[in-house]
């Protein structure tokens, strides 16, 4: 008489396969992934290494305090993430939904109950959220709360100059107002469109030898030699038909295939401006460039040596090209971007010509750098191909991806974050390590909230999705008809 072996037994062993074991659970990795970067940090900030001694840095390093620093840190870090979410979680709903009551007078900011020690996990957040809605109610009945901000916010950049000194106000033309013009631009490529590009800054350098022809700081005589404030058009033009002649062959490629593309195009573009000597100038550049100037006859001012009037001028070219940009996101044109980043075959099935609206991508984000490039040029009145090299274009990249792809506030926060830092950092790091700090932050940032600073709301909903593995909801990997490969 023969038995036969239990049903259940194949089950159970699938669901022994399927069973993951203590290390491969997200919160470990984490905790590996964090450790992992403390220890890089403490040894490359460390002592440094020394010639005939390959194991003298490490000696040095690991015998101090810095690496239990750094570990310490990072444990910090991993445990308020692990194990203090859940009450923040719990306390930032109960600020939600106590602010979406409505509130019509001041004596509706006392709370229900009493304060006393049982009942302040619900006290506290019930009393500042009434306030948030008092404050914020006397906006929302006349419609310009929001306005209202963007003003002062306005106001306060306008003055922002003549708070800070003369240095800081050199790093907020030179660096921060010109990368985030390039990021604006990318995150029409990257955000908005789905489309990697690695490089980018090549059409910031168009823009600027650009520049530099048609005020006649080339070898080349130019056909008409113009005013910086006539070249803007002419560069974003320029920059257009560049971007147009770097999105027509790429058409088809996605992903990592089209980051190995784009960084070629940047390359061509450096080794252009770098080897063709009799055109750009070569390796000794392009000096004495003009600046910008305005004479009307009855009136006329050049901007000179000092940064301020500079930052004023880069400060209207960027609320400019937001609130365009702001009516362009929301327009036909947006969504169809929208609907290609998310599945471009779904896009094509609906009746969206994506060949047509991912040229238009590679042409607006181009338009950006072409104005950022004069300006550029202008400030420093002095070019050479050694300022447009790869390594911007992986900064501009990563400024996007840490303040919010597609989420232009996001992308403005994370470019003045990022590229004050390092200066910030100036007096007290070594330069050799000053970017160790920039990638540890990145490190971080990308594991804990991988969405950015100031996401949009369609970005959080794809890392939603991609998390619980419903459809191909991230773009930039995503496979043709949202497959999962």
């Amino acid at each position: 008489m023969t038995t036969e072996a239990p049903v259940h037994a194949p089950l159970s062993a699938a669901a022994r396969l399927r069973r993951r074991k203590w290390y491969q659970e997200p919160r470990w990795k984490r905790l590996s992934a964090l450790l992992v970067l403390a220890v890089v940090i403490a040894q490359a900030t460390g002592v440094q290494g020394v010639r005939g001694d390959l194991f003298f840095a490490l000696q040095e390093n690991f015998k101090g305090v810095r690496i239990w620093v750094c570990v310490g840190i990072a444990l910090a870090v991993w445990a308020v993430r692990e194990f203090g979410r859940e009450g923040v979680a719990r306390w930032s709903s109960a600020v939600r939904e106590e602010t979406g009551r409505p509130v019509g007078r001041p004596a509706d900011v006392r709370p229900a109950q009493r304060f006393s020690p049982r009942t302040a996990h619900v006290w506290l957040p019930a009393t500042v959220a009434r306030a948030v809605r008092l404050v914020t109610g006397l906006f929302r009945d006349h419609a310009a709360y929001r306005w209202t901000a963007l003003g002062a916010l306005l106001v306060f950049l306008v003055f922002l100059p003549m708070m800070v000194a003369t240095f800081w106000q050199q790093v907020m033309v030179d660096q921060i107002g010109m990368y985030v013009l390039v990021a604006i631009g990318l995150n029409v490529v990257i955000g908005w469109a789905g489309m990697l590009d690695l490089g980018f800054i090549a059409f910031f350098a168009i823009g600027a030898y650009s520049s530099a022809f048609w005020t006649g700081g080339l070898p080349v005589e130019p056909p008409v030699e113009l005013n910086n404030f006539l070249v803007i058009p002419v560069a974003v033009v320029t920059c257009l038909i560049a971007g147009l002649l770097l999105g027509a062959p790429t058409l088809r490629l996605r992903g990592d295939y089209l980051a190995i593309v784009t960084l070629g195009f940047h390359e061509i573009v450096y080794l252009i401006a770098r080897n063709w000597s009799d055109f750009t100038g070569g390796t000794r550049g392009a000096p004495g460039l003009d600046r910008f100037s305005v004479d009307l006859g009855f009136w006329s001012y050049e901007w000179q040596l000092d940064p301020a009037p500079y930052y004023w001028l880069q400060l209207a070219f960027v609320v400019a090209i937001i609130a365009l940009f702001l009516r362009l996101e929301h327009s036909r044109v947006g969504r169809a971007w929208t609907a290609i980043r998310e599945d471009e075959v779904a896009a094509a099935a609906t009746g969206v010509n994506t060949v047509r609206f991912k040229l238009l991508a590679f042409a607006i984000g181009a338009s950006t750098s072409g104005v950022a490039g004069v300006v550029y040029a202008s400030k420093q009145g002095f070019i050479n191909p050694e300022q447009f090299v790869v390594l911007m274009s992986v900064l501009a990249l990563s400024y996007v991806v840490f303040g919010g792809m597609g989420s232009i506030p996001g992308v403005v926060l994370g470019t003045v974050l990022l590229v004050w830092l390092p200066e910030y950092l100036r007096d007290t790091v070594d330069p050799q390590d000053r970017f160790m700090y920039l990638g540890g932050l990145l490190v971080v940032m990308m594991i804990y909230r991988p969405q950015g600073l100031l996401p949009s709301r369609r970005r959080q909903r794809e890392l939603r999705m991609a998390e619980e593995g419903r459809g191909g909801a991230d773009a930039l990997g995503a496979q043709p008809g949202g497959a999962q490969g």
